[in-house]
């Protein structure tokens, strides 16, 4: 396919005080073989070389623009930003977020299976997090699933398609109808915004690894994992978007479960958490969806859990372990960046007061 004939895709990539990895972002983008692009790089009041480096590039593609935030943003606020960003010409849109990458044929292949289904909004593939491939499962000869199926296994068996913005290609009329795209105040934001997608479209998948995603310890997703934010926006997924793929048994049967695995979480907590604020968090949590936080039940998880890791010497010391390995993370300031539990979100996952 020619450029000339070749539908445009906007790439836009938020930043804030990416210096390390900005470069190798920004190069896998122009190492692309799918060239019908541009690429606009929204610098979140960067206090490094973060500016310095997307200026350099933009200098020399015309391709490249960078917008330079007058105020700093929350990170979903920013991402929101730079999605506004896009090009009205454009069919279809990816982010690439600043420390991740894309490989060379991701926009080639993403693009090519949602020209060839026109009923696709979101296009995913395998993804590679640090050394650890995800979104396996579906079978090889399958590039297409409707949307509410896709939806359905992701709650039933937890076959999960789609992830992070960064490995995913979304149709750009999508983008332009929905405004703020990512809920804000959601932690899973960029799972929810698939959800809401794949209600009225349908999903394209490439069975080739495609994008790159850079685990870091004390970054946003890691937080939110120690605090187990993603078990109140998981049921607030199921409760919001359960029953248009679900029937009502298995919406039950799912209910169950994730409530259940919450418990677990907050049972395994008692033995380490002291932080009345977390502790907080959940029970308003569960009360935004009309669940009442049941200590008796948290108490009884917690036993069963110390019963179940007593015989083994191996399990206490994976627990002794676990608790020192995060206890750097396990700090109010880097807390804060969990909406409800205060503080900014940045799109380093770090702490930072607005100068709004």
């Amino acid at each position: 396919m020619k450029v000339t004939t070749q539908p445009l895709v906007s790439v836009v990539t938020p930043a804030y005080n990416e210096e390390q990895y900005l470069a190798e972002c920004i190069e896998s983008v122009l190492a692309q073989t799918y060239q019908n692009w541009n690429y606009t790089i929204v610098n979140n009041c960067s206090t490094d070389r973060t500016l310095d480096i997307a200026r350099s590039y933009a200098a020399k593609d015309p391709r490249i623009r960078v917008h330079d935030n007058e105020e700093f943003l929350k990170m979903l606020a920013n991402h929101n930003l730079a999605l506004r960003q896009i090009s009205p010409e454009s069919k279809y849109c990816k982010v690439v977020l600043a420390d991740d990458w894309i490989f060379p044929e991701c926009l080639e292949k993403m693009v090519a299976v949602a020209e060839a289904n026109p009923s696709v909004g979101v296009v995913s593939s395998y993804q590679l997090h640090g050394r650890q491939v995800r979104s396996a499962g579906l079978s090889y000869e399958q590039n297409l699933v409707s949307g509410r199926e896709v939806c359905r296994q992701f709650l039933l068996q937890r076959l999960i398609l789609f992830g992070t913005q960064n490995s995913v290609l979304y149709r750009s009329d999508l983008v332009r109808a929905r405004d703020p795209f990512y809920i804000e105040t959601d932690i899973c934001a960029d799972f929810e915004v698939c959800f809401a997608l794949l209600s009225t479209t349908d999903l394209g998948f490439v069975h080739q690894v495609l994008t790159f995603s850079r685990p870091r310890p004390g970054s946003f997703g890691t937080i939110s994992f120690d605090v187990g934010a993603n078990y109140g926006s998981l049921l607030n997924i199921l409760f919001t978007y359960g029953r248009q793929c679900l029937s009502d048994e298995e919406f039950g049967h799912c209910f169950d479960l994730q409530l259940s695995q919450y418990y677990r979480f907050l049972g395994r907590r008692i033995w380490m958490e002291r932080d009345r604020e977390f502790w907080a968090y959940h029970k308003a949590a569960l009360a935004a969806l009309g669940i009442e936080l049941r200590n008796s039940r948290v108490m009884l998880m917690a036993l069963k859990e110390l019963l179940f890791k007593i015989p083994s010497p191996t399990s206490l010391r994976e627990i002794v372990e676990r608790r020192f390995s995060l206890k750097k993370i396990r700090t109010s300031q880097m807390r804060s960046v969990i909406p409800g539990l205060g503080g900014k979100l940045t799109d380093d996952g770090h702490n930072r007061k607005s100068n709004s």
